[in-house]
This record gives structure tokens, sequence and C-alpha cells, in this order.
């Protein structure tokens, strides 16, 4: 392996383009592909600010070669010669670090421009198409769910189960998000410029005006430096999450209330008491999850409650205050009830001088005068003034609907159940805590520490932690309520033994007469084996003392939560996802039977080795009474700013997520995925073995582990400052044990291999071997439609040439074939499945991975040669040389941004 710059000049077999040839390349791929008139121009408008950038800002000559090499991946992308493949990697080669370095950065760049014209485009079609349903029938707004539910169940049945639906995204502080926070903070920027410049429309003055400071902003996110210098503590990761809800979420989740019940009252609606209850509870392991993060600590657990209810609670002070100033309706034309008088009187008496002020400023107003002292209370619970405070959300809420009710019995429905309501919806929603604060731990922790503290001895560092986070959760559930911790998960869970453990712990942690913190203990079944063991280790479980006292008190509820990132590292992908959905149906059987209500906790990532893809589809290809109006699942790094970073996003995710677990209720949607399940469960079993067999030749090979860590940029991902969390449980990778799932997923799709979505499906449909069959499965079976369209897309951002050479780090040969006969194996199967192209049924996505390809193989051939001198430095014995390492870092950051969803 050589990693001295190569000439592209003496290739000699393609011909480097000239500057027009260049130019014109470019136009025509660019208008081939068939993009929207306004998002094309966004692009070619934010695109032309960056070059004016590079040319003004980057050191001479970097715009030149940032468009040779441009053209040169264009043509490698366009024509697929390995000599037009080669003259690219050689115009790679052949930059100075310097310049390469400068390179990667500017590609980076391109890319987060690319995203944000894409969601801005996004954001239009969803203005525009507004509560138009589907073309493909099936729901996806909670609306149209509800009429079709309705037509099934009948509108009492289709109203109890719509009142009844509950959507728990639960945030988490996984380290996919490469890009730095001040980089967000500068795209955020430019798509509100994005707007105005639309907004402007004819007005050239303001285009001009609205342009220049998008180039100003352009230029200070090229100036900016792009990787963080040193990673985030847990509380930098708590505040980071915290602008989501700032941003967007606390103010969205109601407006996705009003539209339902807008749709569903009609001309009614915001005259009536809306049907719609809040269905959305957000969860977070921000703070909370310290499962192999030493970092996380109690004491950071109660600082991440702390924060969030700063927040949460000034965010509901705000609002208080706003509405407050509103509701300027005179007691003559709206009197108060005796009630509300009666409310007043008590607000008096316990803050005077206040009291007589707001009297003073808001005379016969008395509405407006409550609302105002109410925002005072919530301000005094923030500051923790005790005269004032309000004890819990419950008070703030009764005290609200004290002043609905008046202004209903007033004659003023539309005051009560306008901006007022949107309050009590907030409050409803997210308490005096915002998160639910969720807290894990490993099952092997648990037991090492109780067998420290049952034996006598001296209580370890460890164990002192351990029993610090019972007293922090009974400690967050005092001041910010029940609801604002409790939930404590465990990882790894093998036996009812595992689970019995914690509520042992909490009796050791707290002292005489001490009140325990109230606890749902959730069991984390994440391998094969845990998997397929599962049913019976709950049967077991719920026949223990304290989860029957825990059950009895909550109606028979029980969480189960289930792992895609370690089943599907255990097994491979596609003997993982069999797996999941028979332990759901078993599970969901069981608990059926035993009279429970049960919520599974799907613990999916953003990639597709990890449970990612679309959740709506996802959800539509569960079990019958899997779902049953409840779904939860994780929601990490870059999904968490994809779905929930905009507004309108946000509302358009929750309400087609939200439609989904409505009807995957109904009926129809049971008996179909309950028939295909039992048509194709011959077609199952057989995928199921071969693709385990596949899966288990590759990662059960003597040197499998560290020639992986050879191949991918894994043990470079460790010094990338993305999250808090270690990348590895040991000091090395000497197995695949060694190595988290996040890292193990990251590394693949750094590689442009994407290995762990795909790997082992094309010899699971070699196995079936009838193609017919197989297209009836993609048709009749969703649990299998879903599984190959996820593998079409980690296909199609998969590249055949750089998978190869990054292959060609390693000195395995075998392995390297194995890894590629795979690949174009499953590629054939899919594309024969599908009956077209990858992602050819997926127009809109098939688009936007094709307009990326070639700039993300820029990155890529970057990345690869700052790869090779690390390897070959590592041959030689030599100290890693620190300029390769930051191009390797910043190319694996661009990556990430073309490529998006990576961990």
């Amino acid at each position: 392996m050589n990693s001295e710059p190569r000439d592209a000049d003496n290739l000699g077999r393609v011909r480097e383009l000239t500057p027009t040839e260049a130019i014109d390349l470019v136009g025509r791929f660019e208008a081939g592909q068939e993009l929207p008139e306004q998002m094309r121009a966004d692009v070619r408008l934010l695109g032309s600010l960056l070059g004016r950038v590079l040319r003004e800002s980057g050191s001479p000559g970097l715009y030149d070669d940032v468009e040779r090499l441009r053209s040169a991946t264009i043509q490698a992308y366009t024509d697929e010669t390995s000599e037009a493949f080669e003259r690219a990697a050689a115009i790679a080669d052949g930059f100075s670090i310097e310049r390469a370095d400068e390179v990667a950065r500017a590609f980076t760049a391109y890319f987060h421009l690319v995203n944000l014209v894409e969601e801005h485009q996004r954001v239009r079609v969803l203005r525009e198409r507004g509560d138009r349903p589907s073309r493909n029938g099936i729901p996806d707004t909670i609306a149209s769910a509800f009429e079709r539910l309705s037509s099934e169940v009948g509108e009492e049945t289709a109203l109890a189960r719509l009142q009844a639906l509950r959507f728990h995204p639960v945030f988490t502080a996984h380290p996919t998000e490469a890009r730095r926070r001040a980089i967000s903070t500068s795209i955020r920027r430019l798509s509100e410029l994005l707007g105005e410049r639309d907004a402007a429309g004819e007005n050239a003055a303001e285009t001009r005006r609205t342009e220049r400071r998008m180039l100003e902003e352009i230029d200070t996110l090229w100036r900016t430096a792009p990787l963080r210098r040193e990673k985030p503590s847990p509380v930098d990761e708590v505040r980071s999450v915290m602008a989501v809800f700032d941003e967007t979420l606390y103010t969205a989740v109601p407006q996705v209330y009003r539209r339902i019940d807008d749709v569903l009252q009609g001309e009614n609606a915001g005259s009536r008491a809306p049907i719609v209850k809040p269905f959305v509870r957000v969860g977070s392991w921000v703070g909370g999850d310290r499962d192999g993060n030493p970092f996380v600590t109690a004491s950071v657990t109660r600082k991440a409650a702390a924060i969030a209810s700063e927040h949460v609670l000034l965010g509901l002070e705000r609002t208080a205050l706003r509405v407050g100033r509103g509701l300027t309706l005179d007691a003559g034309t709206t009197p108060p009830s005796d009630a509300l008088v009666s409310l007043w009187h008590r607000l008096r008496a316990a803050d005077e001088d206040a009291a007589a002020e707001i009297a003073e400023r808001s005379p016969e107003e008395p509405h407006r005068r409550i609302l105002l002292l109410l925002a005072r209370k919530i301000a005094a619970t923030r500051t923790r003034n005790a005269d004032l405070a309000y004890r819990d959300p419950e008070h703030l809420l009764a005290d609200l609907r004290t002043v609905q009710d008046s202004l209903v019995a007033a004659g003023a429905a539309r005051q009560a159940y306008g901006a007022l309501q949107r309050l009590v919806w907030q409050v409803e929603t997210y308490g005096f805590h915002l998160t639910e604060l969720e807290v894990r731990q490993h099952s092997a922790v648990h037991r090492k520490v109780l067998d420290e503290l049952r034996a006598g001895h001296a209580r370890s560092e460890q164990t002192d932690e351990v029993l610090e986070v019972f007293r922090s959760i009974a400690y967050v559930q005092e001041r910010f309520g029940p609801r604002a911790a409790g939930r404590y998960i465990v990882s790894f869970t093998q036996s009812a033994d595992d689970l019995a453990n914690v509520h042992e712990l909490a009796s050791y942690a707290m002292g005489p007469g001490e009140r325990l913190p109230v606890l749902d203990v959730i069991p984390l079944f994440e391998t094969f084996a845990d998997l397929q063991a599962a049913p019976g280790i709950l049967a077991e479980i719920v026949t223990h003392p304290a989860f029957v006292s825990r059950m009895d008190a909550t109606g028979r509820r029980l969480e189960v939560m289930l792992g895609y990132s370690d089943s599907s590292k255990d097994v491979g992908p596609v003997a993982a996802n069999l797996a999941l959905y028979e332990a759901q149906a078993k599970i969901s059987t069981w608990a059926e039977t035993e009279g429970i209500e049960l919520t599974l906790f799907h613990g999916r990532g953003g990639a597709l080795g990890r449970g990612g893809g679309p959740a709506n589809s996802a959800i539509l290809a569960q079990p019958p009474h899997s779902v049953d109006g409840r779904f939860k699942l994780t929601e990490q790094g870059e999904v968490i700013f994809a779905r929930y970073g905009d507004a309108d996003i946000a509302m358009r995710h929750i309400d087609q997520v939200a439609a989904a677990v409505l009807t995957a209720s109904s009926p129809s949607i049971e008996r179909r995925n309950r028939g295909a399940a039992d048509a194709f469960a011959d077609v199952a079993e057989t995928m199921d073995v071969a693709s385990r067999e596949r899966f288990f030749a590759l990662v059960k090979a003597p040197g499998f582990a560290p020639w992986f860590a050879t191949v991918t940029p894994m043990e470079e991902l460790g010094h990338l400052a993305l999250g808090s969390r270690p990348a590895r449980r040991g000091l090395s990778v000497e197995s695949l044990e060694d190595l988290r799932a996040i890292p193990w997923v990251f590394s693949w799709t750094q590689a442009r291999i994407n290995l762990a979505g795909w790997f082992g499906l094309g010899t699971a449909l070699d196995a079936v071997g009838d193609e017919q069959r197989l297209r009836e499965a993609y048709e009749q079976w969703p649990l299998f439609r879903t599984m190959i369209d996820n593998v079409a897309m980690s296909l199609a951002k998969a590249d055949e040439r750089i998978a190869r050479r990054y292959l060609a780090l390693g000195d395995r040969q075998d392995l390297a074939e194995l890894v590629m006969d795979e690949m174009l194996l499953t590629r054939s199967w899919v594309e024969r499945i599908t009956e077209g192209d990858l992602l050819g049924n997926k127009p809109v996505l098939q688009r936007a991975v094709k307009m990326r390809s070639p700039y993300v193989d820029a990155l890529s051939l970057l990345q690869l040669r700052a790869l090779r001198a690390l390897r070959d430095a590592a041959t030689e014995s030599e100290t890693p040389d620190a300029e390769h390492q930051r191009l390797l870092l910043l190319s694996v950051s661009g990556v990430a941004a073309g490529l998006q969803n990576t961990g």
C-alpha cells in the first residue's frame, strides 16, 4: 500500500476535462436529476454563493481544485469506467494535505447546504399539500386514520382508541450527529433566510439584501471549525437536546393537537372542548443512560432533570403571560364564575402586592388578572419560592380549567378553547419536567453490586454510585413529580432475577423510613437468545411482589424494550428482523391472554442496521396487538434534528407516526399481517437459517474483528468528538462483543459498504430461490416489503468501487470477496424482486441519493487517502500523522452529512 500522492496527468487513459467541458458535464448531471424548479434554483443559488466564498476566503486555487474533483467524480459516476474512477482518485491523492483538508471542508459545507435545501423543499411541499390525503390509500394523517378506523369498528370505538392513543419518542445521546451545534445553528439561520427570500417574491431590493446576508452566513459557516475540539459532556448533550424543545417541540406538539381537532370538529373547532386528548409524551435518556458511560453519574441525572424543568417552566410562564395579556374580556360582557372569584381571592391572599398591581392595570378584567397571577406562580415554581410555587402540574391544570369553565359559562367558549387550550395541552404534555427521564444500566453491573452488598463487604465506588442513582430518582420525583423519572431499563436482561434486582437495589439505597422511589422496571431484550427467552422471563417476573404491586397501581400496564442494534450485530440484519417480529408476536399474545396493557419500546437507531427507516411503514408491519394504540421508540443523533429540528417537519412526522399507530389496530391491518405471517412462514424460516449461516461465516471467521478495524475507520472514530459515551466496552477490539453497535454500523457506512443493513439477505433470498414467490411476498407481506425497501436504500448509498478499496486495506482476500459477493447477490435479488432499479419505486429518495452520490464519492476518496496513510504508519510502527488524522475526521463528518442516516 502506498500513501504517496498520485499524479492524475500520468494516468494517460482518460484525459482531464477542460473547464468548459467540466461545467457542461456538471450542468447536464444536475439537470438529469429532475429537481423541482424551486429546489433546483435553491441548489444553484447556495452552490454559487459557496463557490464565491471559496474564491474569496479559501486559499488561492481552492475553488478550481474543488471543481476539478467535482467534475471528475461526476464523470466517474456517470460513465462508470474504471479509468474515470482512477482519475478521480488520482486527483484526490494528488492534493497537498493542506489542500485536501480544504477540499473536504468545501464538500462538507456543500452537503450542509443541500440538506438545508431538501428540508426547505419538503416544508414547501407540506404547506402546499395541506390536509390532502395520501395517494396510495394508506392513511398518513390522524384524521384520515380515524376515518378509516371508524369505517371498520364504528365511530364510538374509533373515538375511544383515538383518545387512548400514545406516541412516546425517547431522545438519546448516542453519538451519530457528526456536526457541531455551531454548524447546526448557522444552518438554521440560513434556513430562515431562505424562507425570507421566498417571501420577498418580486421585490428585487429585498432579494438582494437577503442574498447578501446568506453570503455572509455561508462565509461564517466556512470559517467555523467543523470539528469539536473535545467530546461533549453529558450535560452538554442535555443542553443540545433542549434546543429542539425550545425551537420546535414546545409549540409544535399543541399545533398537532389543534390541527387534528380542526379536522374532526370542522366549524365547531375552537368553540367546543377538544375531542383529541394529548397523546405525545417525550422521554429522554440524555443524562440518564449510564450503560457503559462512566460520565453519566447520579449528579448528572439530577442536573439533567433540573435543566429540562427550567426550560419547560420558562416556556409555560411566558405562554401564561402571553395568554393572560390577550384575555382583555370585560366583566360586563364576560362575568366571572363563582369558582373564578374564589380562585382570585386565594391567589390575592398569597401574593397581595402583585395582585393589587395587576388589579390596577386590569380593572374589570377578571380572567386576565387570574392568568397573570398564574404566570407568577409558575415563575415561583421555577425559582423554588415555596410560598407561591405549585406543588405539581395537576394543581396548575385545575386552576387553568377553572378559568376555562368560567369563560364557557360566560359564553366565551372561543377564548376558553383557543390560546388557553394550547397552554392546557402544553401542561398536560410536558408537566413541570418536560421530558420523562429514563435510567438505563447493564444487568451485569446490578449483579456485581448486589453480590457485594449481600456479602456485607465494604462498599466500592461503583456500588455507592449505583445506589446514589436511586436516591436521585427519588429526589427528581419529589421535586418535579412522579412522571419526571421512574422508568428504569435493564440492558441485557437475561432472567427475571435481573429485573427483581432493581427493586432490591432500591431498598438498599433508601434509609430506614424513607419512601422508595416509584419504579417501572423495563427489560431490554437485545441478543437473539434473549429475544427468544423473553416471553418466559416476562411470565415469571409479573409474579414478583414488586411487579404485582406496581401493575395493580397502573391498571396492569407493562413496558418491554426490544433492542435492534445488538440483535442485528449478533445474528445479522435478516435474522434479527425476523426474531424481533416473532418476539413481538409472542409477547403480545401472552400479554393479551394475561389482560396486560403492553407497550413495546423499540430501540431503533438512525441507520438501517439499527432498525432505521421510515417509522410509519415499520409500525404498519408489526404483529397484531403489538401496537394497540401505543408506540414508543428511541430517537437519536442526526435523526433528532432531521425529524424534530423544523416545526413543519416535526408536526408532519408526529402526524404520520400517530396515524400509523391508530391504523395498525384496525381489523383489516391485523388480518393482513397475521395472514401474511402464516402464508410466508416457510419463506421466513428458510431466510432465517440461510442468512445466519452466511453472517456467521463472516463475523466468526478467525481474525474478523481486527480485520474489520483495519478496513474501516472504526478505530479513528474513537477520536471524533461525537458524544460523551465510549465507542467500545474494552481497551481493544478482539471480538464483536467488545464493540458497541453504533460504531459497528457507523464504520461500515463510512466505508460505503453499509454491511450492517443488508449482509445475508442475498443468500437468504437465494435459498428461497422462487422469484415469483418472493415477488408475492413483497406485495403481500408488509414485514418483507419493509425489509426489502430498507435494504434497497442501504445498497443505493453503498458504492462497489469504493467498497473494494476499503476492503483492500486488509490482507484478507477471502473476507473481502465474501463481502463483495454478498453485496452483488443481494443487489441482484432486490432489483429482481422490485422489478427495477434500486429505489425505483421511491423516485424522490432515488433522486436525492443520485444527486449526492458523486459528491460523497469525492469525500470517500479523500478519506481513503488518509486511511491508507494511517495504515501505512501503523505497519511501519510510526506515530500517526496528525494531519492525516484530521483529514480522515473531516471526511467522516462530510460523509455523514452526505449520507444522513448514518448511525
